[in-house]
């Protein structure tokens, strides 16, 4: 493993980890967790001949957290994705690989550099929200969960109802006992502020998704309803994706069905090289 201090054009310090070699696969994560959270995927994935990084959003994880509000803007994460790729990746394409929140930054990334993509992975994500009155909807949740982060702590995040969208469905496995330490280690007030500015407002990609002809695969899992839509948008208007539901998954579908999602993973990695 190689830790990587990614510097972001405004001074920030973000957490970054590089395993092993072969095709670069980057995994963002859902909002309000962790890279820990994709933990499970290094060894199998390294196996499998891939080099797998994993980050943390300014704001998560290891990552610097500033309290200032002007810091957090969408632009800003992209850009920073864009620059762990260049620490990480040794200038070749990679696979971008996101989770909820992870696949919406990864949408707009592959949008804005196409040449630096090859592939993407995207896990119980979706496109944004075209329809004003959707996006408002979206905003008003994302700043009632900044709120409940902010006054009540991770650790009643993580043991309460949502749990399941940020640890999985059984606490109690390994993997979600890990991503749930490492959430709660967070800083409540620069989570917040990331709720607020960044994922709660961020812009919708559904018009150019057209134009990201890199391979998709599109995995959602069954037991989480609620993005079974958006996935089949993703899916319609994607140039070369493919859309499969998972038995037994829910919105943390890494952990809630590891050795599947890792054996998909790895034979969409093995297609594309």
């Amino acid at each position: 493993m190689t830790v990587h201090r990614v510097e972001t054009a405004d001074g920030l310090f973000l957490h970054a980890e590089s395993h092993g070699d072969g095709i670069p696969i980057l995994f963002s994560c859902a909002f309000s967790t962790t890279h820990e959270n994709w933990r499970g995927q290094v060894e199998p994935l390294v196996q499998a001949g891939a080099r797998v990084i994993l980050w943390d959003y300014r704001g998560h994880g290891l990552s610097d957290a500033p309290h200032d509000p002007g810091l957090y803007e969408m632009d800003r994460v992209v850009d920073d994705l864009g620059r762990v790729l260049d620490a990480c990746a040794a200038e070749r394409p990679a696979v971008l690989a996101g989770l909820s929140f992870g696949g919406l930054a990864s949408l707009h990334f592959a949008a804005r550099q196409p040449s630096r993509v090859c592939g993407l992975v995207l896990v119980a994500a979706g496109p944004g929200f075209k329809n004003p009155e959707a996006a408002a909807k979206w905003q008003a949740n994302t700043d009632r969960t900044a709120s409940f982060i902010e006054t009540r702590g991770f650790e009643a995040f993580v043991s309460g109802k949502a749990g399941p969208t940020c640890i999985g469905n059984d606490p109690d496995k390994p993997a979600a006992r890990a991503a749930a330490r490492a959430i709660v280690a967070q800083d409540p007030i620069a989570v917040g502020l990331f709720a607020r500015n960044v994922a709660g407002p961020a812009p919708s990609v559904i018009a150019e998704l057209k134009q990201i002809d890199a391979p998709a695969l599109v995995l959602v899992g069954e037991k989480d309803p609620g993005y079974r839509q958006a996935a089949e948008v993703m899916a319609a208007k994607l140039p070369d994706a493919t859309l499969e539901w998972v038995e037994g998954g829910g919105h943390i579908l890494n952990i809630d069905a590891a050795e599947h999602f890792d054996r998909r993973v790895a034979r969409f990695l093995a297609d594309l090289a």
